[in-house]
């Protein structure tokens, strides 16, 4: 069991059939935290509108959150565009959830970060949200793509390959978005005050000083499988689950609730 001061994970897209939820429930049965931001698109409302997709699994780590908070976790849910009806619930208190638009992280060092998904900072998401929604069947379908790519690689004993990742990388056009949103993102943390900036939407876990304050972007649990985390000393990490020892016991997910009873 690692413990750590705070957690941030996003774009779990809860209802898409893609989500590493077996990968997430491992990560939170191995870390504990004072504080756990989940910084939007837990939940994807737009794929469960056009079919529900809830499986057991799914049951199994909102009780495995519920069970953190419990014992003492404080739970911050900050929406974003794919579960934006819990923006509905903004400033409400559920026991130790609490809903927010925004809020600020201070480290153990002092050091202030503005929390937030970051699709406010989206303009094909806020002026053309159907163009949207093409970006987000182009997206599923490149993950289609993906999985017969891969399961050719694992037939041929190669790693997983993330065409979505290569693209991020390599399409100059997908670059430049990414570089406008990190720059939007960071000239909104200056004009809040802060220090740093936490966020998520894009898919694309990164941290760097490039443009004056410390940018944190926490991934995904779609394809990359990644988190921030602070260390007890006020270090913030990535961390990447999908690359983590192969020695870490797995946890069987029909013993979760037993191993819950039990603690």
């Amino acid at each position: 069991m690692r413990r750590v001061r705070a957690l941030f994970l996003s774009d779990v897209h809860l209802g898409m059939r893609a989500s590493r939820v077996v990968e997430l429930i491992d990560f939170l049965r191995w870390h504990e935290a004072e504080v756990i931001y989940l910084v939007g698109d837990i939940v994807d409302g737009w794929r469960l509108a056009k079919g529900w997709h809830w499986p057991a699994e799914y049951h199994q780590l909102i009780d495995l959150m519920l069970a953190k908070a419990q014992a003492g976790a404080r739970i911050v849910v900050l929406p974003g565009n794919h579960d934006e009806f819990l923006r509905e619930y903004l400033g409400t208190y559920f026991g130790e959830v609490e809903f927010v638009d925004r809020t600020i992280h201070t480290t153990a060092t002092g050091k202030t970060y503005l929390v937030i998904h970051g699709d406010q900072f989206d303009v094909v998401v806020e002026h053309a949200k159907w163009l949207a929604h093409v970006g987000d069947w182009a997206y599923r379908s490149a993950l289609r793509i993906n999985g017969v790519v891969n399961w050719v690689r694992r037939r041929m004993g190669l790693t997983y390959w993330s065409l979505s990742a290569w693209a991020k990388h390599k399409v100059k056009n997908a670059v430049s978005i990414i570089g406008r949103f990190e720059e939007a993102l960071s000239l909104e943390a200056r004009e809040s005050g802060v220090q740093g900036v936490i966020c998520g939407h894009i898919h694309y876990a990164d941290m760097h000083d490039r443009m004056g304050v410390h940018y944190v972007n926490t991934g995904d649990w779609v394809e990359s499988c990644t988190a921030v985390v602070e260390t007890p000393e006020g270090e913030l990490q990535i961390v990447k689950w999908s690359e983590a020892p192969e020695k870490r016991p797995k946890l069987r997910l029909g013993r979760l609730r037993e191993r819950e009873a039990g603690e």
